[in-house]
């Protein structure tokens, strides 16, 4: 099922994300309907809270990264058919040098900005038949982690620009806010209700 994501300005993006156990109501249903709503949107990640639920949970898909022939063969074969969940994701390290991407996010339509992330992460988390795991990823995969990472943490890419860069998007931020903003996606707006 299609969910309509969350915009900017919602206070359930700002919530640390509550742990979930494998008794969570609807699980299966819920990280089903994530992959298909980010899909819809042609994301590469999803959060719970970009969907209303605060709960430590997101999904990712890196396969349309890996069209891009910018990237080496090895970074487009690790792209390509990169789909998992994470489920009470707890960042164990964050190394290597920092580096400049063009992030957006669905819960931000229209607003595209470098954020400088490490190049390496070791994460612990339990995939969606609840196995716990402790990976390391770097490169691409590792930033789009973190990106979803964040919003379990309350935390959102725009949090990471300077303080000039953040006056220069004030405006579309606010019209995102108030619905003016209109993606190709179902979106529920903070100050009026979605469409």
């Amino acid at each position: 099922m299609i969910l309509p994501i969350i915009g900017y300005g919602d206070p359930v993006l700002r919530k640390v994300g509550e742990e979930i156990t494998p008794a969570y109501s609807n699980l299966k249903e819920t990280i089903a309907s994530m992959y298909e709503t980010m899909y819809n949107a042609y994301g590469v990640g999803l959060a719970a809270p970009q969907v209303g639920l605060p709960i430590r949970l997101f999904v990712i898909d890196t396969t349309p990264f890996s069209d891009d022939d910018d990237l080496s063969e090895n970074e487009q074969k690790e792209l390509k058919d990169f789909k998992r969940t994470f489920i009470n994701a707890k960042m164990l390290k964050e190394e290597g040098e920092e580096w400049g991407f063009n992030e957006g996010c669905l819960s931000i339509p229209e607003v595209r900005e470098d954020v400088y992330r490490n190049e390496k992460i070791t994460i612990e988390f339990f995939d969606e038949d609840f196995n716990k795991k402790t990976e390391v990823f770097d490169g691409l995969v590792a930033r789009v982690i973190q990106h979803e990472y964040d919003h379990i943490e309350g935390i959102l890419f725009t949090d990471k620009i300077s303080s000039l860069k953040k006056q220069l998007i004030k405006k579309k931020l606010q019209n995102i806010m108030e619905g003016k903003t209109r993606p190709d996606y179902k979106m529920k707006f903070a100050a009026k209700k979605g469409r």
